[in-house]
């Protein structure tokens, strides 16, 4: 875990999902590689080449721009626009296959709510991530999520982030973005002015209400 900057006031709690609420190695990477290979098979070819493709155009991105980009946006180097992504998360991403209850997280999440407004903000679609949180038993803990379907742009982008704190009745200022990349998560909130903590996966997120209470 790294702390990068804390709210003076913190209202609200803006988390990301994939491999932030949960650690599951396996299912971080087939969520991202099923999508790679259905593109592979769309287009005829194997399903290394369109890995080795994508691989360039993330690459690229991070060395022109110091950052790294989303899987969803560099789909759109291919022309595959962002509605088309939402398409493919939904029907091909089974979350239940992979994640079962978390009984300590759904503590945790208790906790945090007792003092501040939760809510999530993820690249998969809306659907995608409920059932996500179903299959963590923590889905009625998040009144509000923002996923790609929602405003059609992929984190990093201004427009998610601030709906999610908008939702809360809460300034930038007053909220937390916690995540486990900090390219996608982490870096565009600090610069609208929010807090920010890096994960390493659900047993940084554990420890969250001892940090936030000292």
């Amino acid at each position: 875990m790294k702390v990068y900057a804390l709210p003076l006031r913190l209202e609200c709690i803006i988390f990301d999902i994939d491999s932030t609420l949960y650690t599951n190695a396996e299912y971080a990477r087939e969520q991202v590689d099923v999508q790679i290979r259905h593109f592979a098979d769309l287009r005829g070819m194997s399903h290394g080449e369109a890995r080795s493709r994508i691989a360039e155009i993330r690459d690229a991105h991070e060395r022109e721009h110091g950052k790294k980009i989303s899987l969803g946006n560099a789909m759109t180097s291919f022309g595959i626009p962002i509605k088309e992504s939402v398409r493919w998360r939904e029907t091909l991403i089974d979350p239940a296959l992979y994640l079962g209850r978390d009984e300590r997280l759904r503590e945790t999440l208790t906790e945090l709510g007792k003092s501040y407004a939760l809510r999530a903000v993820t690249n998969n679609p809306v659907s995608t991530a409920l059932k996500t949180l179903a299959a963590l038993g923590v889905e009625d803990l998040f009144p509000h999520l923002v996923g790609l379907d929602t405003t059609g742009f992929s984190k990093p982008h201004e427009r998610p982030f601030r709906i999610a704190f908008e939702s809360a009745n809460c300034a930038a200022e007053n909220c937390l973005a916690v995540g486990d990349r900090y390219d996608i998560d982490i870096a565009l909130p600090l610069e609208m002015g929010m807090g920010g903590i890096l994960v390493d996966g659900v047993e940084d997120v554990y420890s969250l209400p001892a940090l936030l209470k000292a």
